[in-house]
């Protein structure tokens, strides 16, 4: 059984998509701790980050980098926090949040954003990749 994730990939399920290469897809998580909270998640999918090759890692953070900087143009913050919690969802994933301080990075506190702000947020990271 595919993954929430890989049905995202495959475009089953729609999502607020980012960026896409032939091994990885960004797109904003929909419960998101911040404006412009992002996941980066590899198209293979396995349930553990370091379950990943060497090679796949790596991709996956540079591809990251990418996303985090059109990120960072795009939503006022002072960086993009990155996290790897991986019990969520069974699919490999970094977090990519836009923060101020430390503990934006609450992920028991949530901010609500309607789908025009979704669409505008998206647009805006989108315009600066």
């Amino acid at each position: 059984m595919a993954t929430i994730f890989s049905r995202i990939v495959k475009g089953e399920i729609p999502c607020y998509k980012i960026a896409e290469d032939d091994r990885f897809f960004a797109f904003m998580d929909i419960n998101p701790v911040a404006k412009g909270h992002t996941l980066v998640i590899p198209k293979r999918e396995d349930d553990y980050i370091f379950n990943l090759e060497d090679d796949e890692i790596g991709g996956m953070m540079v591809f990251a980098k990418k996303v985090a900087k059109a990120i960072e143009k795009a939503v006022p913050c002072k960086r993009i926090g990155v996290a790897v919690i991986g019990l969520e969802v069974p699919h490999a994933h970094i977090h990519l949040i836009p923060i101020t301080q430390e503990s934006d990075m609450d992920f028991k506190k949530h901010v609500k954003m309607s789908e025009e702000e979704f669409i505008e947020v998206q647009k805006r990271i989108v315009e600066n990749l």
